[in-house]
């Protein structure tokens, strides 16, 4: 896959690690397993943009990128994907992913493009992955599926001076007269909880699934 991201939005990705940029009327939203989520309303759209900060105590930042990173693996522990591979649409390498939401709600799917820097910060090891909706790239929209087209998402890993792992991830959707949440299927006080607990068993289990593959 081709480089998409530029040095400066790597950079401004980890250093939230060390000050979180919620200036500018972000609003705690509310904590739940130590994990903090803030939210900023866009008027324009009726949206919100949420910034998540919190950490795993079971699973080291590496090990964790590892994870977020195999698209393969994570059809086996995350129950509401539908679908998602990569593949070359129209000649440029994307992702393609289609999130279950519960019934009256719609199915959402996303085309996107990401990139992961394994970084050295003056000593300090930090993983950071960077997506975003790649528009340009031609992928049919499918009947009944909402299609999210403006998609942002940044992820900053780093160790917590033990065995776990602190982060910072700030996720942002954008679909017409529709509202996301967190983790794009679930409201945040629910889905929060449930996609680290789904994680970090996720981590736990990577290494026996790599060695049956």
């Amino acid at each position: 896959m081709s480089l998409q991201f530029t040095d400066e939005e790597f950079q401004s990705a980890w250093k939230e690690l060390d000050a979180p940029q919620l200036d500018g009327g972000w609003e705690l939203f509310t904590e739940t397993m130590g994990v903090q989520i803030h939210r900023l309303y866009d008027k324009e759209t009726g949206l919100y943009e949420y910034k998540v900060f919190g950490g795993l105590g079971s699973c080291n930042p590496e090990l964790c990128a590892d994870v977020y990173m195999d698209l393969m693996y994570r059809k086996h522990w995350d129950g509401y994907v539908k679908e998602l591979y990569e593949k070359d649409f129209g000649g440029q390498t994307a992702i393609y992913w289609e999130v279950k939401y519960p019934f009256p709600l719609s199915n959402r799917d996303y085309v996107y493009v990401r990139e992961r820097r394994d970084l050295d910060i003056d000593g300090r090891k930090i993983w950071v992955i960077l997506a975003r909706s790649s528009p340009q790239t031609a992928c049919a929209e499918k009947k009944g599926v909402l299609r999210v087209n403006d998609y942002k998402q940044s992820v900053a890993l780093e160790s917590d001076g033990a065995s776990g792992t602190k982060g910072g991830s700030i996720w942002l959707f954008s679909l017409t007269n529709v509202r996301l949440s967190l983790f794009c299927f679930l409201p945040f006080q629910s889905g929060v909880p449930g996609f680290i607990k789904d994680l970090q068993t996720a981590c736990g289990n990577y290494k026996t699934y790599c060695e049956r593959k």
